[in-house]
């Protein structure tokens, strides 16, 4: 990690495509900054990627390498993390405070990773301090490759629609309200691609669709705490793939897309030539929030109707959704194994890990835990502490256990919270929710089997529950309040990988945990070495390097 030179902080987007004997690699040179922006109508600081809010889309394809060389012109450190990118035998790139030191201000650091046998939808977003309420988020595309058949005639054109609830306070204000001991309370608005369809720079259309040509949709949820319906005006919408996977191809009016979700859609141009709004507007709040912008047809002639359509009431309608989700087991698609196993449901489950999140103060401060443990980040990642065999120095692991007590969600623990998971074993998880406010996980590192959501509390009888034969393989999973919800996966991917709640002030708060998954060979057939321009900080700095894994 170097210091910028006058020349560096001129640069501006770069990206290229370059064929080598190998798969191709995407280059990009990313710049940082602060500058305005509009997502409420009104003017305010915002974080920006080479001058775009949101940031600049990555357009790539199954197995590409991506290579992105960030510079952090802001004033603290900042990461990025590549949210549902699988990162296989690579947790150094995954670019959150468990597995990377923070890009100090002034300085760049380039991150490598390759999408390994992956398709989808997928965004990226930063992991330090607040800043995601700032800015600096994006969608990042993963095509098929040409000889891999897609079940669905091509589409005229390929959208990104990235929606999210938004404060009116900035990124370092609401930090410094949780650091008060505070709660964020509700959000200020919702916008969609940065903009709500309310005043501010001329609100021009979203996108333009030519009769009778069918479109792709990617729509995200970016934001920080609420839940989203989304919906087009006059349009049902067809659900073609979800988070790396594709489904079962059904109708929907409109769809419930939670923090950190991603869906893609196909929707038609074969109603009247006109203007038609689409709509953003939160879910589970007592007071609607709603955004919207404007799609329009080539040659429109006339506005959109003012007359919204509505939104779904209550949770149990978002529930039946989920259970009307399909994997589409007829399709092509990239696949790592076993973990894209089509027969998961016949796999023994070695250990069943139940996690309860819950809410409470410690010393008068509000914080969240996971089994009574509310995490924290030491100043050395704990990716760097365990390769350089200062994990004693830094952390304990399995500081919770894989059956909390009742007392758990009582007596709350600040520290690290770090799970040791044997590689290659097939592991069940149960999320459950006492809370009475929705939650939201993900997953870095893997997709998982979303066998089941219900309410109430889990017990082993539940099973027989499961969609053991075409649950989605997905890496975000929505438990409803008072409810539970059971994830199966293999763990055959070497790291250190973070499991989060997808909700800023949550996850800020100490609702995040990390699965270290050693392979016993210490080989590059399971992980590969730590890169050459790997950031050092904390217990770490001056330590010799350990022995590179070899064959």
């Amino acid at each position: 990690m170097g210091k910028l030179s006058l020349a560096a902080l001129c640069i501006l987007a770069t990206a290229a495509t370059v064929a080598q004997a190998g798969d191709p690699y995407l280059f990009f040179t990313w710049n940082i900054t602060y500058g305005i922006i509009y997502p409420l109508g009104v003017p305010q600081q915002g974080i920006l990627i080479n001058g775009q809010f949101p940031g600049p889309s990555i357009n790539s394809t199954t197995n590409n390498n991506i290579v992105i060389n960030v510079f952090n012109l802001l004033d603290e450190p900042f990461l990025l993390t590549w949210s549902g990118i699988q990162h296989r035998k690579n947790s150094w790139h995954d670019g959150v405070l468990g597995t990377n030191c923070p890009i100090p201000p002034r300085k760049n650091y380039t991150y490598h990773f390759q999408v390994k046998d992956q398709i989808g939808s997928y965004i990226y977003y930063p992991t330090t301090a607040l800043h995601r309420a700032g800015g600096g988020f994006g969608c990042l595309r993963v095509n098929s490759r040409l000889l891999i058949p897609v079940p669905y005639a091509d589409p005229e054109d390929d959208y990104t629609v990235l929606i999210g609830d938004w404060y009116s306070k900035s990124h370092a204000q609401l930090k410094a309200l949780l650091d008060s001991g505070r709660t964020l309370a509700r959000p200020n608005g919702v916008h969609i691609n940065g903009r709500s369809g309310k005043g501010g720079p001329k609100d021009e259309p979203l996108f333009t669709m030519q009769p009778g040509k069918t479109y792709k949709y990617r729509i995200c949820n970016v934001g920080l705490k609420d839940s989203l319906n989304f919906r087009i005006q006059g349009h049902p919408m067809k659900l073609v793939e979800m988070e790396g996977s594709h489904t079962v191809q059904d109708l929907y009016e409109s769809l419930d897309v939670h923090v950190g979700q991603c869906y893609s859609v196909l929707v038609t141009a074969d109603k009247e030539p006109r203007d038609y709004y689409a709509v953003a507007s939160t879910r589970f709040t007592k007071e609607v929030l709603t955004a919207t912008r404007i799609i329009s047809y080539a040659g429109s002639k006339g506005k959109a109707s003012p007359e919204l359509p509505p939104a779904p009431d209550g949770w149990a309608w978002s529930l039946n959704q989920f259970r009307s989700f399909r994997w589409n087991l007829t399709a092509s698609a990239a696949r790592p194994n076993p973990q894209g196993s089509y027969h998961y449901g016949q796999i023994n489950i070695t250990r069943t890990i139940k996690l309860v999140n819950s809410a409470t103060k410690v010393d008068g401060k509000l914080r969240y835990a996971i089994n009574g443990v509310s995490h924290t980040n030491p100043a050395t990642p704990l990716k760097l502490a365990e390769y350089f065999g200062a994990s004693e120095r830094v952390f304990k692991y399995n500081v919770i256990s894989d059956e909390p007590k009742e007392e758990a969600a009582q007596l709350v623990s600040l520290q690290p919270n770090v799970v040791n998971i044997t590689f290659r074993t097939f592991v069940e998880i149960i999320l459950e929710n006492q809370e009475k406010s929705i939650q939201s996980w993900h997953m870095d590192g893997y997709s998982f089997f979303a066998v089941a959501i219900e309410p109430g509390r889990w017990t082993p009888e539940k099973r027989k529950n499961y969609n053991l034969l075409d649950a989605v393989s997905r890496h975000t999973i929505q438990v409803f309040p008072k409810s539970w919800a059971a994830i199966l996966l293999t763990f055959d991917n070497a790291g250190m990988w973070n499991l989060r709640s997808e909700m800023s002030e949550r996850r800020y708060l100490g609702q995040e945990l990390y699965m270290s998954v050693l392979s016993p060979k210490r080989s590059l057939r399971d992980e590969y070495n730590i890169p050459d321009n790997a950031h050092l900080c904390g217990a770490v700095v001056g330590l010799p390097k350990p022995d590179p894994y070899t064959i």
